[in-house]
């Protein structure tokens, strides 16, 4: 079981002035505990954040905060299993109405793309509505998703 984080959630720690370490403890009182990971697309999000610093202090602090954030964390693929997934996704939910942005698009299939192939390699059903990828925490095991904006009233 495990969770992938969406970048907003380490965004929003880290300029909040947060340790890894107490990132780390926020999602575990809100998910459990359970491994937590990143996906190579909220990486990209992370690093843009990092080179569109507005001063070289924001940018050593962000480096320093994501340095020790992948020294603790996997970071996953996007993989061709990964893009076929999201693009089904993307497809029955604009059919639907429901438009996604992209990047959470991406990071809620690798989070899916995880739980489909089990240790067996068996593929799991897809659940009728997974709902919005939008700026979430995604449980790859259940498929739940908890909001990215952690209560900060949790100490």
């Amino acid at each position: 079981m495990g969770l992938i984080l969406d970048s907003g959630v380490v965004i929003d720690a880290e300029r909040h002035g947060e340790t890894v370490e107490r990132l780390i403890e926020r999602v575990v009182k809100v998910a459990g505990d359970q491994e937590a990971a990143l996906s190579a697309v909220g990486l990209t999000e992370l690093i843009h954040g990092l080179y569109r610093a507005p001063t070289p202090e924001i940018r050593l602090r962000r480096e320093s905060f994501l340095d020790e954030l992948l020294a603790d964390l996997t970071v996953y693929p996007y993989t061709k299993q990964t893009a076929m997934l999201a693009g089904k996704l993307d497809g029955e939910q604009q059919s639907r109405g429901i438009v996604i942005p992209f990047a959470d698009l991406l990071i809620g299939a690798t989070a899916l793309s995880l739980r489909l192939l089990g240790s067996d390699g068996q593929r799991t059903p897809l659940p009728k509505d997974p709902g919005s990828a939008g700026r979430a925490l995604l449980n790859a095991e259940n498929c739940s998703f908890l909001p990215s904006s952690l209560p900060s009233s949790l100490t």
